[in-house]
């Protein structure tokens, strides 16, 4: 066991994390394997977030890390600006055999943040090659989260993300009221029955503004980040309607629901609505390498590439777009996620999940537990002088006592383990929970 003190953790600057509080008391990982991470001090970790929703075939595969080690002895990199690799292409339409029909087209970008962003830029190039260059507004969520991207803060409704950068972000956007309705909604078993109507907010935006105006609505199918919030029945649907009958493009945010979350390749297939674009990210690489990707429908493709005479047609790109070690992970990953079966097997223990994860409801100080496919929202009543310091401390117990990796939002648990859970795992995860939030005072 390896001893790490404060001066030797200083120098990283960590994202999202209380860090004189970490470095005081790291919780440090060490290795991983399947359904499992290995702790500094030697402790075995039942994963129950899937790392951080991204690790969806389960630790440490062998086909992906093979194929990371002979791409990284083969072609280390190679520039994606004027120039290719086979990886990249080949990627592209391994995707292209998995999204929904029509949206045949991708762009690569390393994260979910970056995938946002260039679902932004690429719906504005859309409307000036389509010749309606005045449709330079977005309509995102509150409670939504797009990354952290100028752009993703912008269309992103977490005040906490926004408040630091407010002075400075996208001026031109408003948001759609969230989707979490506890009065009507509680303790849903998949989508809750109520609040499609939220989505007729979209119809008052156009009304303000014009609909003419308007470039983009981007929303999760599921809010992940911020609690685990399921759209109501027909409320994604109602969104689609709205957007096709204003000429406004309709961007899913596909980075944590994408690759199997919900049973199907994409929530976009699972809800049975089809998008003009996907942002995905996570599970494409199973977390191995970073890779984001924006997928588009081929006709938003033709139009913009279409639009220049010659020479380039859209000015955006990264550095490490379709990096061959990225391309190889995923490819690898697809493989994966093909041969076992583990988008069908996520649907198939669904209704197992489901009535684990319900369970919780008797658990001290439960208020609502939501759930689809294999994500579950457990929300706690909030101490008045301390919201969301009941599910940190839940969170603490669980990593330090009960052996588990959970994530919480506010007073939100949010679990989403690997694809390959069994039946005794999913009891197993839901019995250190609970244990936990019976050891945490109210």
């Amino acid at each position: 066991m390896t001893t790490y003190t404060p001066e030797a953790l200083d120098a990283l600057w960590m994202p999202f994390t209380a860090n004189k509080a970490f470095k005081a008391d790291p919780r440090l990982l060490v290795s991983a394997k399947d359904m499992h991470y290995r702790s500094a001090d030697g402790r075995e970790i039942l994963d129950g977030a899937a790392g951080l929703w991204c690790v969806n075939a389960g630790h440490c595969r062998a086909p992906i890390a093979d194929a990371i080690a002979e791409a990284a002895r083969t072609l280390d990199f190679a520039p994606g600006f004027q120039m290719g690799h086979p990886g990249s292409f080949a990627l592209a339409n391994a995707l292209k055999g998995i999204l929904p029909t029509g949206i045949d087209h991708v762009f690569f970008s390393n994260s979910g943040s970056e995938a946002v962003d260039s679902a932004l830029k690429i719906a504005l190039a859309y409307h000036q090659s389509n010749g309606q260059p005045q449709r330079t507004r977005f309509v995102g969520r509150l409670r939504g989260y797009h990354g952290v991207g100028f752009g993703g803060i912008s269309v992103g409704g977490i005040e906490l993300n926004r408040k630091t950068f407010a002075a400075q972000l996208l001026p031109l956007t408003d948001h759609l009221p969230h989707t979490h309705d506890p009065a009507h909604n509680a303790f849903s078993r998949g989508q809750p029955a109520h609040g499609a109507s939220l989505a007729d907010a979209l119809e008052q935006i156009i009304t303000e503004r014009g609909g003419e105006t308007i470039a983009a609505v981007i929303v999760e199918p599921v809010a992940g980040s911020t609690g685990v919030l399921v759209p109501p029945v027909g409320y994604l649907e109602r969104l689609r309607a709205i957007c096709s009958a204003h000429g406004i493009l309709l961007i899913f945010d596909e980075v944590i629901t994408g690759l199997g979350r919900l049973g199907a390749p994409f929530a976009a297939q699972s809800f049975g609505v089809t998008p003009d674009m996907i942002t995905l990210a996570k599970g494409v690489t199973n977390g191995a390498v970073p890779l984001g990707a924006t997928a588009v429908q081929g006709w938003i493709y033709d139009t913009v590439v279409n639009a220049s005479a010659k020479g380039i047609e859209f000015f955006h790109g990264y550095t490490y777009s379709g990096h061959p070690l990225a391309a190889a992970a995923g490819l690898a990953t697809l493989s994966l996620y093909q041969s076992e079966g583990l988008f069908a097997r996520a649907k198939a223990l669904a209704p197992y999940w489901e009535n684990a994860v319900h369970s919780l409801r008797s658990a001290p100080g439960v208020i609502d537990v939501r759930n689809v496919g294999l994500v579950a929202g457990i929300e706690l009543a909030s101490r008045a002088d301390a919201i969301g310091a009941r599910a940190y401390e839940v969170f603490i117990d669980c990593f330090k006592v009960q052996n588990a990796l959970i994530r919480v939002t506010s007073d939100t648990i949010a679990l989403s383990p690997p694809l390959i859970i069994s039946e005794a795992q999913v009891d197993e995860l839901v019995a250190k929970v609970r244990r936990a939030i019976e050891r945490v005072p109210a």
